[in-house]
């Protein structure tokens, strides 16, 4: 990329005047662009996939980087733009880069930042799609990842290699809740010379910000708990300027993950109600989660928020407090014939487990049947056949996803409907005791 001249400096976009102590429900409704001309108060959505210039040389520097400008929406656009540094103010970076989605955000970073040859360290315990993408897709470009438990700190540590320049986590883990300890893997990290990226999606930073604990990158889908309502797909990429505004951003230019801008300007409304959704959720979660614990159908229940929870301390120092909205439990056996449709290479134990897992969701009537999270609706779904259903069952078991297993994304309803609609499955199970 071209740079500025050493006697000429580089025009810069306007910043929106905001005081230096604001707060993150401010941040969230505020900041962005100023506004245009015509003094819009909700922020304005740009549907252009091109932006003129005044004359020749301003189109010439513009594109050299010479002058900070918007020129083409795959790579800068207002809307997006406003999205980009609303949220990198709320994670506390530097910068932010759009995605189309948030898998998309993960490939840019690795196209990014590593080469073949390089090496990776990642938690088991990410969400499924990811594993695929670095040991299948990345494992055929010569890009390797060993993958580790998820809180065993030591794993980490013992998996690194000369070429190791990556350290990759999502916490808390989908579905299990597996919370990392984010400034012991940095610590690590950093000792080896790699960075630490952290999958926030969960949390989100009016729960969790990584970047103060140590860590280089934050992923965001913001297909999730961004937008809230589940309109639309979005990712995205917080972290040091020098990373994001240089090979990242060199990656989008070329290959072109980008997120349009009225996904960009939906999230961006999102994010106004962001603080306050996250707060009345991860309640209705703790309430949801201490009943679950009660069920005798019930044979685990996985929430970060519960004193049960193996680091439960630690995701209270690392979470606000909070817990989260994102519960997973898993039932007991079913006690009878085997009738749900279950891959040959189950065994009948797991088959059982199975069966009484989609009986459960199969009797709620509230709850939405999806593998999306985030949603102000609450949504259900069993992990092992949708969103790790390409994995194989030697691989579920390892991150700890059993057939018996069950997620549900908490959101706005009234605590006692979500639990009435729960127990009309788990009330009517026929489990082994």
């Amino acid at each position: 990329m071209a740079q500025v001249p050493e006697n000429r400096e580089k025009k810069k976009l306007p910043r929106k005047d905001l005081p230096a102590d604001a707060r993150i429900e401010t941040l969230s409704v505020r900041e962005g662009l100023p506004p245009t001309q015509w003094g819009e108060n909700s922020e304005a959505l740009f549907l252009t996939s091109s932006f003129n210039h005044p004359d020749a040389a301003t189109a010439a520097a513009r594109f050299a980087n010479e002058e900070e400008a918007f020129v083409y929406t795959r790579f800068t656009n207002p809307t997006t733009m406003m999205f980009e540094r609303r949220l990198a103010a709320l994670e506390g970076t530097e910068a932010c880069i759009a995605t189309a989605s948030g898998m998309s955000a993960i490939l840019m970073m690795i196209m990014g930042l590593l080469k073949s040859g390089d090496h990776v360290v990642c938690s088991q315990s990410v969400f499924g799609s990811t594993i695929t993408l670095l040991q299948t897709q990345f494992g055929k470009f010569g890009i390797e990842t060993t993958f580790v438990s998820q809180t065993d700190v030591n794993a980490w540590r013992e998996a690194i290699r000369p070429n190791t320049r990556l350290f990759f986590a999502e916490t808390p883990s989908n579905p299990l809740t597996e919370v990392c300890d984010i400034r012991a893997l940095a610590e690590i990290a950093h000792g080896c010379g790699a960075l630490l990226a952290v999958d926030n999606c969960f949390c989100t930073p009016a729960l969790q910000k990584p970047v103060e604990m140590g860590a280089d990158l934050i992923i965001h889908s913001g297909t999730k708990y961004l937008d809230g309502q589940g309109r639309v797909l979005a990712g995205a990429i917080c972290g040091p300027d020098a990373i994001v505004n240089g090979p990242l951003m060199t990656t989008l230019r070329g290959a072109g993950m980008t997120l349009s801008p009225f996904n960009a300007w939906v999230v961006l409304k999102g994010l106004e109600t962001l603080s306050i959704r996250m707060a009345a959720q991860s309640s209705n979660a703790l309430k949801l989660a201490q009943w679950l614990e009660q069920q005798p159908a019930v044979d685990q229940v996985f929430y970060p928020g519960l004193p049960s929870h193996p680091q439960h301390a630690l995701a209270m120092a690392q979470q606000n407090g909070c817990g989260g909205a994102v519960v997973s439990f898993t039932v007991k056996p079913f006690a009878g014939d085997i009738t749900v449709p279950a891959p040959a290479v189950l065994d009948d134990a797991a088959k059982r487990l199975r069966q009484a897992a989609f009986h459960v969701i199969d009797h709620t009537r509230l709850c939405s049947i999806t593998s999306n999270l985030g949603d102000t609706k609450t949504l259900i779904t069993h992990p092992s056949s949708t969103s790790h259903g390409r994995l194989q069952e030697p691989q579920r078991l390892a991150a700890g996803i059993t057939q018996g297993m069950i997620r549900v994304a908490v959101g706005l309803e009234h605590i006692d409907d979500l639990t009435a609609d729960l127990a009309r499955g788990l009330s009517s199970l026929n489990f082994q005791s």
